[in-house]
């Protein structure tokens, strides 16, 4: 199997809202903290909300930055350049989940995983008969300058074992929790729980990432917060 120089950590925890403002409100009544700002993604055609997220491990020296949550949602005032057929990311087009989200507001969906080197992580998925897509160059704007990453995304824009299965970043020389305030927030615990737990297991471990729970069951993403409201636990 083909070696990943330095190992994956936790990048972001996704959850997708049918609006940013339901998203804001959400985060508000639950976490009781109001999301930082966030920026536009001109290929996708979606927009976010950002909180910092600690979570008291010590960062590869390689890579930059910590970790986050993102809020995020279809921007309804904006057209995607990515190119049909292509989908956006995170399963956003998926009727199924648009539904359980317009139905249920906002919730966990995914998680994003920070690698040194996309293209050698991508690689070691594939010898595992895993195709975590390509990697794709992407950027938003920010009021400190642009912020630049190469993001791991199939056309379909499927998340892959139902969410569990992280999509891969390498951000640039700047990662954005450069300009986030502590915000109470931290993360206790990342669990997967999946029927293909082996695999899922392989596929981590084929990257450095060794700080999620894995386990056999019914597909469930777990991620278990200390909040200004006490501790709780989002599920996916």
């Amino acid at each position: 199997m083909s070696a990943v120089p330095a190992a994956a950590t936790l990048d972001h925890l996704v959850v997708l809202a049918p609006s940013l403002a339901s998203g804001v409100a959400w985060a508000e009544a639950t976490l009781g903290i109001t999301p930082g700002p966030g920026g536009e993604h001109p290929l996708m055609g979606t927009h976010n909300r950002l909180l910092r997220l600690n979570t008291g491990s010590n960062e590869p020296a390689t890579q930059p930055g910590g970790a986050y949550l993102e809020i995020i949602a279809i921007n309804p005032a904006a057209t995607p350049t990515l190119p049909p057929p292509a989908r956006r990311w995170f399963d956003m087009d998926d009727p199924a989940l648009r539904e359980r989200v317009a139905q249920t507001g906002p919730q966990l969906v995914h998680w994003v995983a920070r690698v040194p080197a996309l293209t050698a992580a991508l690689l070691a998925w594939r010898e595992l008969g895993i195709d975590r897509g390509e990697a794709r160059a992407a950027s938003r704007p920010t009021p400190a300058g642009l912020l630049q990453w190469q993001i791991s995304l199939r056309p379909d824009g499927q998340r892959l074992f139902d969410g569990c299965l992280p999509t891969l970043i390498e951000w640039g020389p700047h990662h954005p929790t450069a300009a986030m305030a502590d915000a109470g927030l931290a993360l206790q615990s990342l669990a997967l729980q999946h029927p293909q737990a082996t695999l899922l297991q392989a596929a981590c471990q084929a990257i450095g990432l060794d700080e999620v729970l894995i386990s056999a069951g019914p597909a469930r993403l777990s991620a278990q917060l200390a909040t200004p409201r006490g501790t709780l636990t989002l599920h996916a």
